[in-house]
């Protein structure tokens, strides 16, 4: 189901903090390494819409994060790409894997009673249905799509809603991105705003946006930080 882009006053988060209970992830980038999938599936969704020369998924990627038809419309490239891409992604979803060290992170957060969500630019079947694949769907509470709010990132709809079904509130909570909007989304909810770089990408534009927390690599102690104190990158 197609949304209306959207756009977002920030404000800056509340500096009254309690404990973290919650961390809501962004999945493309951050839980799964879906960046050869992604172009492969962009590029056969270009040629048979748009047809013949090189696909833009340079461009594509630095809107990586926000709802498909959002970023179609932001590249002036026809809605009708986001068919293909959705069924080439599906038939190629066996090929994303984990990143190194997610899946560790996560069984740890769990057993500590640290309550999970995902917030997703991708529609919220597919992203389920990627999850339960790799085996760690019943790790999170809570799985919405841009489908699936009425504002996509970086709105903070989603973010919020995921944290209101954790039943959490935001200063106790963190949002984990690898995109400048996943940050934005976070911090007007409320939620301390956590960068990640494994996935690489425009770091320095990430740090720009002045994260409250900057995480290198996945690593349970640093997820589940109490505290919120930017980190330089390496």
């Amino acid at each position: 189901m197609s949304r209306p882009s959207s756009t977002v006053e920030v404000t800056p988060p509340s500096p009254a903090r309690g404990p973290i209970r919650a961390v809501v992830f962004d999945l493309d980038g951050v839980i799964v390494d879906s960046s050869a999938v992604m172009r492969e599936a962009f590029s056969i969704a270009y040629a048979e819409v748009v047809g013949d020369g090189p696909a833009p998924f340079e461009e594509y990627n630095r809107h990586m994060g926000r709802y498909f038809p959002d970023i179609m419309r932001l590249m002036g490239l026809p809605l009708e790409m986001e068919g293909p891409f959705v069924r080439e992604s599906y038939r190629m979803a066996h090929l994303v894997p984990l990143f190194p060290g997610v899946r560790e992170t996560l069984e740890t957060l769990h057993s500590r009673g640290i309550r999970m969500g995902i917030a997703t630019g991708k529609a919220g079947p597919r992203a389920r249905s990627l999850l339960d694949q790799l085996g760690v769907l019943g790790l999170f509470g809570q799985v919405i799509g841009s489908d699936e709010v009425a504002r996509p990132k970086p709105a903070p709809d989603i973010v919020l809603q995921a944290l209101g079904n954790l039943d959490v509130p935001p200063h106790e909570a963190m949002m984990v991105g690898d995109a400048v909007i996943d940050l934005l989304s976070g911090r007007d909810a409320g939620a301390t705003a956590v960068a990640t770089t494994w996935h690489g990408g425009d770091i320095a534009a990430l740090l720009a946006a002045g994260p409250d927390l900057v995480v290198h690599a996945p690593a349970p102690a640093s997820a589940s930080s109490t505290s919120a104190s930017t980190a330089s990158s390496s």
